[in-house]
């Protein structure tokens, strides 16, 4: 719940009345979500039409939902020339394609970003639009103008509705271990980066914990991804208070680790409403996911951390100032997200998050939650810093050194 920082503490007897009032209003009124679409669908769409008629040479184009495997079969059989094209053709898709080459899906995402930038700033001066839609398509064109600055790696980008991206730093391809931070509530492309408070957007996060990798271990080469590539809740309204967005994000969560390159060691680093994601994509996670850490966590929709029913070892982290301590850790019928992950019931191996601030302040420089989560990150566990001050959160973890 990347900003909620600012929200007040609440209480459980005003969050369980708060989501009475919205499950009764979704009762009596009905629950719809309405997408504005161009005269040809959007830009995604209007995208995989136009591939699935396409052709290269004499080849039909793969379904995009093929698998990784399949996908980097047919990218491995074309020329240089012939990937090039596709991704300058089709950028909305390839840049999109788990198992596309890495520089093929940078390069498709930076164009696919500049031409949504020069979408947003012909709606800046549409006289269609009323104000707000005009200063919206404002914020939305600096946004993207600010994705295609410098030597940015964008390996995911849909500026469908509020948009999903996911972008990369380090070298991903090389990499022996990795690091995926997956963000929460009012996660979208306007919050994807701030200037403000850089450290509580998914953009900021990922860059901070990378640059907290590198000084934990200087040797080992390591990327992170700051994950914003799903759909998550906006505001604390029902979306957030049930498992429907993050079981969509689970899914897609599941095909981003499955399709890394290489045989890098992964690291789910997962932030408030992240966490529910984390959990429900935990019983489909690859073998190559070692550690899910959870920070500020409304639960991971189970009751302990044995149900989640991953081979992955399972942290948590909670300020004594996150208020999402005061939202009520039980599941009823389909609202709310189960157990609390610090609770000793729940199995967890509890993390000091000592320096972090609210419920936004766990990737701020010099804090121990960060250089937790940058320990686990580069698999340096004997150096992770326990809740108890004692060492239970490190015992029994076999090879529990940097690589």
């Amino acid at each position: 719940m990347t900003s909620f920082d600012s929200s007040p503490s609440l209480t459980a007897w005003r969050t369980l009345l708060a989501l009475a009032v919205v499950f009764v209003m979704l009762a009596t009124t009905g629950w719809t979500a309405l997408q504005q679409h161009g005269e040809h669908g959007t830009a995604r769409e209007r995208a995989l039409s136009a591939w699935e008629k396409g052709r290269v040479g004499l080849l039909d184009l793969p379904d995009p939902g093929s698998s990784p495997r399949r996908l980097a079969a047919f990218f491995a059989s074309l020329t240089t020339a012939q990937r090039i094209r596709l991704a300058d053709r089709y950028p909305l898709v390839v840049g999109n394609l788990n198992g596309a080459p890495l520089t093929l899906r940078y390069r498709a995402n930076r164009l696919a970003v500049i031409q949504a930038r020069d979408v947003e700033r012909g709606r800046m001066h549409d006289s269609r639009l009323s104000f707000a839609g005009r200063h919206q398509a404002t914020l939305r064109m600096h946004r993207f103008e600010s994705m295609t600055t410098g030597d940015r790696h964008i390996l995911a980008f849909d500026p469908t509705g509020n948009g999903r991206a996911a972008e990369v730093f380090g070298d991903l391809g090389s990499a022996e271990r990795v690091s995926v931070v997956v963000p929460g509530v009012d996660t979208n492309l306007l919050t994807f980066e701030r200037t403000d408070r850089h450290f509580t957007a998914p953009v900021g996060m990922a860059a901070s914990l990378y640059d907290a990798e590198r000084a934990a271990s200087p040797r080992t080469r390591t990327a992170v991804i700051a994950w914003a590539d799903y759909t998550a809740p906006a505001g604390l309204g029902m979306d957030a208070a049930i498992g429907r967005l993050a079981s969509n994000g689970a899914v897609r969560l599941n095909a981003l680790t499955a399709a890394l390159p290489g045989d890098s060691r992964v690291s789910l680093i997962c932030h408030s409403y992240g966490s529910v994601v984390c959990g429900i994509a935990a019983r489909q996670l690859p073998g190559r996911v070692t550690d899910v850490a959870v920070a500020g966590s409304p639960g991971m929709r189970v009751d302990n951390a044995g149900r989640l029913d991953t081979h992955a070892r399972v942290w948590a982290m909670r300020d004594q100032d996150d208020w999402i301590q005061d939202v009520p850790y039980l599941e009823v019928g389909g609202l709310g997200h189960g157990a609390d992950p610090m609770a000793p019931d729940f199995g967890a191996r509890v993390l000091s998050a000592r320096g972090a601030v609210g419920h936004s302040g766990y990737f701020e420089p010099g804090t121990e939650s960060l250089r937790n989560f940058a320990d686990i990150g580069v698999g340096s566990y004997r150096d992770t810093s326990c809740a108890d001050d004692g060492d239970a959160c490190r015992s029994d973890i076999s090879g529990a050194e940097v690589i």
